[in-house]
């Protein structure tokens, strides 16, 4: 069961080389952080190789994978793979599942027929397997026959579902243990996630309990140093999670008739900046975060610059925490 309340944790970017990684999540762990988590990203490292890697140099800190494309791998591969570690690493071990991007998704021959299925259907069979379940299915992407697994966990990891919109929020609701909010997070999107995500948390057989992790850019003592960063994901895709502030319509329009990023950049004001980060003097930080969680999100995790250097980050992240707590 994974029900964090005020966690704070702490990303490890793509940008970094694999071979920081083991000094990253020491790092992280020393500072006193809840939390640290990796992407898998086509093509970057990836997802089981490095949070196995991070689980196996720390001791204390929950690592999360956020997040692996359903349809990437066989659920059945994906739920001994998942076993594996939280039998290594009990009760630090956090699962994510998303839908992985279409492009990338096309690139490997993956792209499903239904997406929503997909997720679906692996979130559901994966989490079974990894109950000790024995499981046959026969559906749109997901097809298993008596499997079931040798060594399920004695600490079953939570499953989570990194989404965005209404359908597949609802989809989270009835299958996952919780929800990854991807950045931009401000909290006028985790109330409207957590609406979308109501419809199947009501479904019948749907996970007692489900927590929500939303990621949002940090720095910490400069809105400026967040500029190129926000604008930068700002994608099509993050419509959604924007749509509900209130000054929504503006940003929108300049997200439409900026012809580069740096155009959009240097569009945004910095009172925006201030509510599409986690950024600004240590006060402003930790209302921001205590923001989050009053919203609904029990888990905050702070994303270093992608230009900047990652101890930087993960040692602001700390700062934030601590005052936090404090």
């Amino acid at each position: 069961m994974y029900t964090p309340h005020t966690s704070v944790g702490v990303r490890i970017n793509r940008e970094q080389h694999p071979s920081r990684l083991v000094e990253l999540a020491r790092q992280a762990e020393a500072a006193g952080l809840d939390e640290v988590w990796l992407v898998e990203d086509c093509f970057w490292a990836a997802g089981i190789a490095t949070v196995a890697t991070a689980l196996a140099v720390t001791s204390t800190i929950k690592v999360g994978i956020g997040v692996l494309p359903a349809v990437a791998r066989n659920p059945a591969i994906a739920a001994m793979e998942l076993s594996a570690l939280a039998e290594l690493h009990p009760g630090r071990l956090i699962g994510g599942f998303g839908h992985g991007v279409p492009s990338w998704m096309r690139q490997i021959g993956a792209y499903p027929a239904s997406p929503l299925a997909a997720l679906e259907e692996t979130l559901v069979a994966v989490r079974r397997l990894l109950a000790g379940d024995r499981v046959s299915v026969a559906g749109r992407h997901v097809d298993l026959d008596e499997v079931e697994l040798v060594f399920p966990p004695a600490s079953v990891p939570p499953l989570l579902a990194g989404v965005r919109r209404p359908k597949s929020l609802a989809v989270a609701g009835a299958s996952a243990d919780g929800t990854i909010l991807a950045e931009p997070s401000p909290p006028e999107y985790v109330r409207t996630a957590l609406a979308g995500i109501a419809p199947g948390r009501a479904v019948e057989g749907a996970p007692p309990h489900h927590a929500v992790v939303t990621y949002n850019w940090l720095a910490l003592g400069d809105v400026e140093r967040a500029r190129l960063t926000v604008a930068e994901s700002l994608t099509p895709g993050a419509r959604v999670q924007v749509a509900d502030l209130p000054f929504a319509s503006e940003l929108l329009a300049l997200v439409d008739s900026a012809s580069t990023v740096d155009e959009l950049a240097a569009g945004l004001r910095p009172e925006w900046i201030s509510r599409l980060a986690i950024c600004g003097e240590l006060a402003e930080c930790v209302a921001s975060v205590r923001a989050l969680h009053e919203a609904g999100s029990g888990s905050v995790v702070l994303l270093p610059l992608p230009e900047e250097p990652p101890e930087r980050g993960i040692e602001d992240a700390a700062r934030v925490a601590a005052a936090l707590r404090g």
